[in-house]
């Protein structure tokens, strides 16, 4: 199934904007090596952008609520979220803050190792959920994560619902003490992976049978919608009708950074456009996989056609 753009329900982004500085080595270093890169980048990145530019990149009309920090960073990812068609015009400068910053190492098997600085990211508050507020109608479809404060996420989730919203939370990273119990019911669908499974739940999932007993947990929690990510090994996804897997699409991977996010941005398309969790879930996992077979994190996202290419070369 395509995805159309008209009268769809508009996507909107709440969440974090990085700019990430990469590097692809051979190998990640060991404590007290130094290693001489390939090469490297300057790109835009964090979870809220990434999300945002794979929801455009596919054709959605989406906007970004968010900050950066006032310093040259900031208008350079306000030049990028809108070269890639993200309305940026409730990006708010955080004066004093830096912006965020994510530095990204890539191996040569496409793994990736990322230290983040939140900087703006971690001044979100009251004053940026009342950006957000004027945008939420109902069944609009909100993505958030986790790398802005917890306070203004649960604030930010009980406005979606009070909205007759739907949000799509990507619990990463999942805090140190776990996700707050009232997070669960105010989300309609949460797409951890592996790691944040078991973070939440207490159980690795590595392949459908343990994803379908973890979210099995997480409806226990108050979830309504599950989808459990396994990478490599494909995607497990939940509801009150059953449970359903995605085998993995073949792809060559060389850089894995940003495909969560581009998962999750193409699960919003999908769904926005009508489709259910089953055929919603298989579309957001061509997008994930075609972002392995780029670098970097937003200029990796994928388009609608190639999308398409995918999901017809490959059929269920």
């Amino acid at each position: 199934m395509s995805v159309t753009r008209s009268n769809n329900p508009s996507i909107i982004a709440f969440g974090s904007v990085n700019i990430d500085i990469s590097a692809r080595v051979n190998h990640f270093p060991a404590p007290g090596e130094t290693l001489h890169a390939h090469d490297a980048g300057l790109g835009l990145g964090g979870k809220g952008a990434n999300q945002a530019v794979a929801a455009a990149r596919l054709g959605a009309d989406v906007r970004l609520v968010g900050r950066t920090g006032d310093d040259p960073l900031a208008d350079f990812a306000a030049d990028s979220l809108r070269r890639h068609g993200v309305g940026a015009e409730n990006l708010y400068r955080s004066a004093g803050d830096l912006t965020g910053l994510a530095m990204i190492c890539t191996d040569s098997g496409g793994e990736n190792t990322i230290v983040v600085v939140g900087g703006a990211n971690m001044a979100i508050d009251g004053t940026d959920i009342a950006r957000l507020v004027p945008l939420l109608t109902p069944g609009a479809i909100v993505l958030m994560q986790c790398e802005i404060p917890l306070d203004a996420l649960r604030a930010a989730a009980q406005a979606v619902m009070q909205a007759g919203a739907r949000l799509i939370l990507d619990p990463a990273p999942v805090p140190q003490d776990g996700l707050p119990p009232d997070l669960f019911p105010l989300a309609e669908l949460m797409t951890p992976n592996e790691t944040e499974t078991e973070r939440l739940t207490g159980l690795r999932p590595h392949d459908a049978e343990s994803a379908r007993h973890a979210a099995d947990r997480l409806h226990r929690l108050g979830l309504r919608r599950a989808i459990v990510k396994l990478g490599a090994r494909g995607v497990l996804y939940s509801d009150e009708y059953g449970h359903g897997f995605v085998p993995p699409f073949t792809v060559d991977a060389v850089d894995s950074t940003a495909a969560g996010d581009c998962f999750n941005g193409g699960l919003a398309v999908a769904l926005s456009s009508g489709m259910d969790l089953a055929g919603a879930t298989r579309y957001a996992a061509a997008c994930g996989a075609l972002a392995t077979t780029r670098r970097g994190a937003s200029d990796a996202a994928p388009t609608r056609p190639e999308v398409e290419r995918l999901l017809t070369a490959q059929p269920a």
